[in-house]
Order: structure tokens, then C-alpha cells, then sequence
């Protein structure tokens, strides 16, 4: 690979833009909206199968005729294949293009997430869930990179948001086939519905066009493809800790939040999901208008301007003694910890080596929510000692702070040339 294209290093923070591509728009192909709403798509159906199980945990249960327990552990063995799938799908993607890969992933986790509630025991349960997660790992890269590679340059930044946003709608829509499916066909539909949107997926891909820079690597060996992070160890080891860090603000802002509520604050049920609702919507505000944002000031600092949003939401998130109060905080939290998320497809793009841009941020991503997954556990710990209320904020401070330093000394190439 040409030492131009190199990843530049996090050496003094200061944005670097290629002059030429800032210049001189790429050109479109025809069909362009095709592919970028093909990639939107798959990455919300992607969240969807996720999040269904999670409300149909007693169910699968009874099901199986297994404690509550060893369904959740189905969860951790989901996430821990990720990292596989990115590897294989992301560096089939970097070999052959993006759309068949993509269709190929698509098809295979939604044919596993279809599978689900018809394994005959549990131990092929935990089979599918394993194979599910591979699939499911795979995509994010895949997907991203098409998005990025299809869509415009000036409105790069609007479709990371937009596609980020996605996975905060499929959590949503998921809460929705709950209420809907659920009661009218039973549980076993929820897990099947997943195959028709798969199905509008793979057509939109079908009718996309592959973008010029997956075509330009095609001629290139998986040998090569898989040799080619090795060269960037310092910039992989860098983006991995930015998700790592990323994944511990998310994942400390939503997954105990609602054990916090009914702990804290006694709130039913129901109130519970309407706040649940609420921050989700604030989650998806936060990364369009984010994401769109990164594209004018950069993606740096509409991530400083993101945490700025969370630390401001602090005292109300976690202090708040009121519904109001609790509401507001916890739609400013989530619209600045997923404004974060909007501007990371089209950051992590721009600063991954041309010949593995589906490879490179999809592992990435993928490891970094693995090794943040524990941030939970962290988090409850600090419970027993400093309250729910502190644990939650002290967690939160820490987290914040080190992204500001993380992301202030940064690389950052907005505006890169994703074609040529």
C-alpha cells in the first residue's frame, strides 16, 4: 500500500483533511441511495434480531426448560462470536466487494435469528445464537463501509448518524413487535419476521451499484487482506481503545438505567418502558444531528461537543428526584452518548487502510464492545459501595474524561477521498 494512504498518527490532535478530496467531490454513481439505505437497513434489522430475544428471555426460558440465567448467558456467547464475523465476512467484503458479502451475511443471522425458536433442545440453541453472533459481527463493517463508500462526501457525516441511529430504532422496534406480533401471533413470529425485512435488504443491495473502492481491491489475497492491519498495529491498538471507551459510556448509560429507576425511584413497569421510549428517541436525535454536525466542525470535536452534552445531563440523570427531571436528563444523556456513536462509522472509514475497509472498523468496532462488555459489572460493583446514584456518575465521569483525552489527541482525515 502506498505510505499516502497511511493512517496518520495521534500526534498533537490536529485534524488532518486531505486537501484534494476536500476540494474535488467524488464521483457518484447512479443508484447511489440504493446502497446507502441498503446498509441503513440491515444495520436496524441487525439491532432488532438482537433485542428480541432480550424481551422474550422468560419465555425462551420455559421454552427450553432451562433457568432464566442460562438464556442471558445466550447473550454473552452472541457477543463474543462478533469479533469472528468481522474478521471472516469483513475480509471476504475486502476480497470480493461489499454487496454480496453483505447479502450473504444478512441472509445467514436472519436465517439463525428465524432458527432460534425451533432448536430442538438448548444446547442447539446456544449452536444458533453462537452462528448468530458471527453473522451479526459481521455486518456493522460491511454495512458501514458500503454506506460511506456510496453516499456523498459532504453528506458523509448526516448517513454515519443516520445509520448509527438505526441500531437505537431496531432496539425500539423490537419494544414494538412485543406489543404487536407477540399477542396477535405469538412469540415464535417475532423471531421470523426478521427474514421478511432481510428479504427488502437483499433486494435494495441487488439493485446497488458496488462502490469504486471496493472494486479497486479486489485483485488483492486474503493473505494479503489479513497482513494488511499488521501494518497499522498502533492505529488498530489506538481505534480499539476508542471503542473500548465508547462502549463503556453507552453500555454504562443504558443497561443498568432501568434497574436504576425501579431501584431507586420504585417506577412501574410501565413508566419505565415510556422512559425507556423516550431516551431511545433521544439516542436517534442525537446521532443525526451529531453526525450532520461532524461533517462542518469535525469528527473530533462534535465527539467533545457529544460528552460535553452527557456531562451536562449528569446531575439530572442521575440526581434527579423527580419524573420531569429524570426524563430530561436521561434524553440529554442518550443524545449526546449516541451523538458519539453518529459521527464513529464515517471516523473509523476515514481512518481505515484502503484495502481493508471493511475488515479494519469492523473488528475494530466488534472488540471494542467486547472488551467493554465488563464495564457492567464494574459498574454494579461501584453500587454497593457509593449508592446506585454515584456508581452511576462516578462510572460515567471517569469514562468521559478519559474520551477527552482519547479523542483531543486523536488522528482525525475528514473529508478523505473513500473512491480514488
Amino acid at each position: 500500500m502506498d505510505k499516502s494512504s497511511r493512517i496518520a498518527e495521534p500526534t498533537g490532535g490536529a485534524a488532518i483533511i486531505n486537501p484534494a478530496a476536500a476540494s474535488t467531490p467524488a464521483p457518484l454513481q447512479s443508484r447511489w441511495g440504493f446502497a446507502v439505505s441498503s446498509g441503513i437497513l440491515g444495520w436496524i434489522l441487525d439491532a432488532f434480531t438482537f433485542f428480541i430475544l432480550i424481551f422474550v428471555v422468560d419465555v425462551l426460558a420455559a421454552n427450553f426448560h432451562v433457568a432464566k440465567a442460562a438464556i442471558v448467558w445466550s447473550i454473552t456467547i452472541t457477543l463474543a462470536t462478533r469479533p469472528i464475523g468481522a474478521l471472516i465476512l469483513g475480509s471476504m467484503a475486502d476480497k470480493f466487494g461489499r454487496r454480496r458479502p453483505l447479502i450473504a451475511c444478512v441472509l445467514f443471522f436472519s436465517i439463525f435469528t428465524a432458527l432460534t425458536p425451533f432448536a430442538p433442545n438448548y444446547t442447539v440453541f446456544i449452536l444458533y445464537r453462537a452462528l448468530y453472533g458471527i453473522g451479526m459481527g459481521g455486518y456493522w463493517g460491511i454495512g458501514a463501509s458500503l454506506v460511506m463508500e456510496s453516499s456523498p462526501s459532504r453528506l458523509r457525516g448526516l448517513f454515519s448518524g443516520i445509520m448509527q441511529a438505526g441500531y437505537s430504532l431496531g432496539y425500539l422496534l423490537a419494544a414494538v413487535a412485543v406489543r404487536t406480533i407477540e399477542p396477535r401471533f405469538g412469540w415464535k413470529w417475532m423471531f421470523l419476521s426478521s427474514l421478511f425485512i432481510a428479504g427488502i435488504v437483499a433486494l435494495l443491495t441487488v439493485l446497488s451499484p458496488e462502490p469504486s473502492a471496493g472494486k479497486k481491491n479486489q485483485k488483492a489475497s486474503f493473505g494479503e487482506i489479513l497482513r494488511t492491519p499488521l501494518r497499522y498495529k498502533k492505529d488498530f491498538a489506538y481505534l480499539v481503545l476508542l471503542m473500548t471507551v465508547i462502549t463503556c459510556l453507552s453500555h454504562g448509560t443504558q443497561d443498568l438505567y432501568p434497574d436504576f429507576l425501579k431501584s431507586a425511584h420504585n417506577f412501574s413497569t410501565v413508566v419505565i418502558s415510556n422512559l425507556t421510549v423516550l431516551y431511545n428517541i433521544g439516542a436517534i436525535c442525537g446521532c443525526l444531528i451529531l453526525g450532520h454536525f461532524s461533517e462542518k466542525f469535525g469528527r473530533r470535536y462534535s465527539i467533545m461537543l457529544a460528552l460535553t452534552i452527557s456531562l451536562i445531563a449528569i446531575p439530572a440523570w442521575a440526581f434527579g428526584t423527580s419524573l420531569f427531571v429524570l426524563a430530561l436528563g436521561s434524553f440529554m444523556m442518550q443524545f449526546g452518548v449516541q451523538g458519539v456513536f453518529g459521527v464513529i462509522p464515517a471516523h473509523l472509514n476515514e481512518l481505515s487502510p484502503d484495502r481493508v475497509r471493511s475488515l479494519f472498523p469492523g473488528v475494530v468496532y466488534q472488540l471494542g464492545m467486547l472488551f467493554g462488555a465488563p464495564s457492567v459489572g464494574i459498574e454494579f460493583a461501584l453500587r454497593r459501595s457509593l449508592g446506585y446514584p454515584w456508581a452511576l456518575t462516578v462510572f460515567e465521569l471517569c469514562t468521559i474524561a478519559a474520551l477527552f483525552v482519547i479523542c483531543g489527541f486523536g488522528p482525525e482525515r475528514r473529508g478523505r477521498d473513500l473512491v480514488t
